[in-house]
C-alpha cells in the first residue's frame, strides 16, 4: 500500500495495491493492523470504526461540508467505489495551525485510492460522474444532534471545487444556506 501524505499532515490518502488480469482485479480495500501501523508511524490518533454508510449520487451532486461535534465527532475513511468524487477535508480545529485550510482529492472506481479524514475535520464531495458510489467507515455513530455544517462555497476557505460551465449543481437546502466557517460552530 501506498501512503500520500497531504499539506495537513493527519489527512492521509491511502492507494491499496491492486492485483489485475484478465479476469478482473483483486484490492484488499481494508486491514486494521496496517491501517493503525501508518497512523502511529506518523504520530497520529488511531480510531475505532464502528459504521459503514454508502451513498449514490448523480453528477452534480454536492454534499457537505458536514461534521459532528463532541461527544458524536467522526473520522471517516472514504472511498468511491463506482464513478468520480472530488472528496474534501477542511480542517476546523480552532486551535491547529491549519485551521481552515483545506486538501482535496479526486477518488475514483478506477483509482481505488482513500481518504482518511479524522475528527475536527468537516467533509464534503463533488460528484463528477452519474452513478457515483461512496463509502465511508467513521469512528462514531451519526447523531442529528451533534450534526452540523458549513456551507460549501465558503470564500474564506476557498475549496477549488471543479466545476465546469455546464455542470448543474444540485445540493440540499441544509447545504446551500449553511453558515460559513467563522459563523459555524467549531470543533
Amino acid at each position: 500500500m501506498n501512503i500520500i501524505e497531504t499539506k495537513i499532515k493527519d489527512l492521509l490518502i491511502f492507494e491499496p495495491r491492486v492485483f489485475g488480469d484478465d479476469r478482473g482485479w483483486f484490492m484488499e480495500s481494508f486491514n486494521q493492523a496496517n491501517f493503525e501501523k501508518e497512523l502511529t508511524e506518523r504520530g497520529l490518533d488511531v480510531p475505532k470504526f464502528v459504521q459503514d454508510n454508502h451513498s449514490f449520487s448523480q453528477k452534480g451532486v454536492l454534499r457537505g461540508l458536514h461534521y459532528q461535534l463532541n461527544p458524536h465527532a467522526q473520522g471517516k475513511l472514504v472511498r468511491v467505489v463506482q464513478g468520480r468524487a472530488w472528496d474534501v477535508a477542511v480542517d476546523i480545529r480552532e486551535n491547529s495551525p491549519t485551521f481552515g485550510e483545506w486538501v482535496g482529492v479526486e477518488l475514483t472506481g478506477d483509482n481505488h485510492k482513500q481518504f482518511w479524514i479524522p475528527a475536527g475535520f468537516a467533509h464534503g464531495f463533488l460528484a463528477l460522474e452519474d452513478n457515483t458510489q461512496f463509502l465511508y467507515k467513521t469512528t462514531n455513530y451519526y447523531s442529528k444532534d451533534c450534526e452540523r455544517s458549513i456551507v460549501w462555497n465558503d470564500p474564506e476557505i476557498g475549496i477549488d471545487w471543479p466545476i465546469a460551465k455546464d455542470l448543474k449543481l444540485l445540493l440540499t437546502d441544509k447545504d446551500s444556506d449553511a453558515p460559513n466557517l467563522f459563523k459555524a460552530k467549531k470543533f
